[in-house]
């Protein structure tokens, strides 16, 4: 804590919240300002305090949590009505879309996303030939939405041509109702990106860009099939930038092959350059057994695990240094990103597109393997390309294969996970009331859980109050381990990324 009447810290006012202006920003700074306002606002900066004992003793497996319960416990026997129930039961009327193109036209190594191999192109309009049966299918479900948030995954989405994206954009635009403030995202691939696609899609009303970068340097590149060259990165940004896209994103990963910590810090250096408005910075899980293409990755090749740690520690400290807020696990955002401004405000959430400020919506997706999180209801297509076809031609436009409706249990845990790992607190007097619930007795085998924790100076118990400590945030996962009742049961049937 530090005494704001210093000269050098500097308040600034940001869209309604503050923010604490400095070339070097101290390793945990939380300001509580007092103003003629009811409300105290709490201007958080989140660094991390680097512990290597705790590193050694912690830095296990676990869930992500952009769900609870997680994608694992999804069952099958899931189909279209289990859609419509949860529309009908469901409190909101927001709309989050999430389209899955599968395609890309080259494998890259590390990947273990869903994805197709292919350089017909083709392919993209048998896939889009099954979409539009799909969003015929769902759409008039969703009338009485509106969608506040579009979101093109993969694969790489723009593996589609101008032609196939400007099908697919009119096909939603056609069938839902689209908020005028909509924000709509896509992630692209530098490498593949088209002449001119940019613009196309600043003009079919993309505002949003998430770059995946990954790395910089030319060895690390071929040895995960996907070279690029910074300048031509470079120049995309700009032209984002000059387009008015409203954020920039920029997604990277330590532990990749003949990476160093003295290459990384380069990369990242030359990333800070490059000013993208937020950053992921993916842990590389190497899971060869589960991930084919990764079985071409030379186990001598990759970094051990001193150094995959070192590149991580001084990302947090270059990230943070160049003036980006540490929102939580690997994402950063400039400190008035809107980002920033929710976590700082109590209104970050997260979902399976990671962190959000949408979170008051439902989620529908579209495409192969896409989840749908509706309600309380939780519902994934077919993950299979060829199964996804045959399921649409065959189920009237549905491919819901999978799926799980959550408790009252669930629906409780899922709230205090998010709590946390949004805003590394949590107010145990405010939570049961919410919830009307004993917090000290429904969660007994969370708070014998955290025990150690506590003792590890990880977290804190004070006045009613959960917190995250500097030592503590790097572990949320782990701190979010304690209160998920599903998770023994995921642990024997599947292994996770390690947390940090």
């Amino acid at each position: 804590r530090h005494n704001v009447t210093q000269p050098r810290y500097i308040l600034k006012r940001c869209c309604g919240t503050f923010f604490c202006c400095r070339s070097k920003p101290p390793p945990l700074c939380f300001f509580t300002i007092r103003s003629n306002l009811k409300d105290k606002v709490r201007v958080m900066i989140k660094l991390p305090q680097w512990d290597q004992t705790l590193i050694n003793k912690y830095n296990v497996s676990g869930p992500r949590y952009t769900s609870y319960p997680t994608a694992l416990s999804l069952a099958d026997g899931y189909q279209q009505q289990d859609l419509i129930s949860a529309i009908e039961s469901s409190q909101t009327r927001s709309l989050s879309l999430y389209i899955h193109i599968p395609f890309c036209s080259q494998l890259c190594y590390y990947c273990g996303c869903n994805k197709v191999i292919t350089r017909h192109q083709s392919k993209a309009d048998t896939y889009l030939d099954f979409l539009a049966k799909e969003i015929a299918a769902q759409a008039p479900l969703f009338q009485d939405y509106r969608v506040e948030q579009l979101h093109l995954g993969g694969g790489t989405p723009t593996f589609l041509t101008a032609t196939q994206m400007t099908r697919l954009v009119k096909l939603l635009e056609q069938h839902f109702n689209f908020s005028d403030t909509c924000e709509r995202g896509i992630e692209i691939d530098p490498r593949s990106l088209a002449d001119n696609m940019l613009v196309d899609l600043s003009e079919l009303g993309f505002n949003r860009v998430s770059f995946g970068i990954q790395d910089f340097n030319d060895q690390v590149q071929l040895a995960v099939n996907r070279p690029q060259h910074v300048d031509e990165v470079k120049q995309l940004i700009t032209q984002a930038k000059q387009l008015g896209f409203k954020s920039i994103n920029a997604d990277m990963i330590y532990g990749l092959p003949l990476q160093t910590p003295e290459s990384f810090t380069q990369t990242i250096e030359q990333l800070i350059a490059l000013n993208p408005d937020r950053v992921s910075v993916f842990n590389y899980a190497h899971l060869p057994e589960r991930f084919a293409a990764q079985r071409k990755i030379k186990d001598a090749d990759l970094p051990s695990a001193h150094n995959k740690l070192t590149m991580f520690k001084n990302t947090l400290e270059q990230m943070t240094q160049a003036g980006y807020q540490f929102i939580g696990m690997d994402h950063f955002a400039k400190v008035d990103n809107e980002l920033a401004i929710a976590q700082n405000t109590n209104q970050l959430h997260r979902n399976f597109q990671g962190y959000t400020t949408h979170g008051e919506c439902d989620l529908l997706g579209l495409g192969v393997s896409s989840i749908s999180q509706i309600g309380t209801a939780i519902l994934q297509n077919k993950k299979e390309l060829k199964h996804y076809y045959q399921a649409v031609d065959e189920q009237a436009g549905s491919a819901i294969n999978k799926g799980m409706h959550l408790t009252q249990d669930d629906l409780i845990r899922a709230d205090a996970i998010k709590q946390l790992i949004c805003q590394f607190e949590l107010d145990m007097s405010v939570f049961a009331n919410r919830h009307k619930i004993s917090f000290n007795d429904y969660f007994q085998d969370a708070l014998e859980a955290l025990a150690p924790l506590i003792a590890d100076e990880m977290v804190t118990i004070e006045n009613n109050l959960i917190s995250v400590t500097p030592k503590g945030n790097l572990f949320i996962r782990i701190i979010c381990m304690c209160f998920d009742a599903h998770l023994q049961k995921q642990i024997n049937a599947t292994r996770f990324s390690r947390v940090i």
